[in-house]
């Protein structure tokens, strides 16, 4: 019998918080069998042409039982309170956890910037 195994580089962030590039609908199906809980999508809508739409990423989620939040920031430009946004957003969010981006370098750094910020 074929396994089913996860082909994107993930990168672990914290205990049960992980972060990789851009999902696509099949690494969704994927995720739900590695018992990935809620997915967090840091990029916008249309950056690039054949990125699948957030809201086919968040219907597939759903379908799997995933949850699925839309938070995009511009990766050169976060501001102060998109990341007081985004560490209140997570405190509550249920885990295994993971946060993605085109590289998962934005998504990364904006974790980095939220741990700081609930850490004083």
């Amino acid at each position: 019998m074929k396994q089913d195994y996860l082909q994107m580089r993930v990168l672990p962030l914290a205990d049960e918080v992980y972060s990789c590039g851009q999902l696509f609908e099949k690494d969704i199906e994927l995720l739900a069998k590695q018992r990935v809980r809620t997915i967090v999508n840091n990029r916008f809508d249309d950056e690039v042409p054949g990125q699948p739409a957030s809201a086919d990423l968040a219907r597939v989620a759903e379908e799997n039982g995933i949850d699925f939040v839309h938070f995009p920031v511009e990766p050169k430009a976060i501001t102060a309170e998109q990341i007081e946004a985004y560490a209140k957003l997570c405190e509550d969010l249920k885990r295994p956890l993971l946060v993605f981006s085109r590289s998962g370098a934005r998504s990364t750094k904006l974790w980095e910037k939220a741990e700081a910020f609930a850490d004083g």
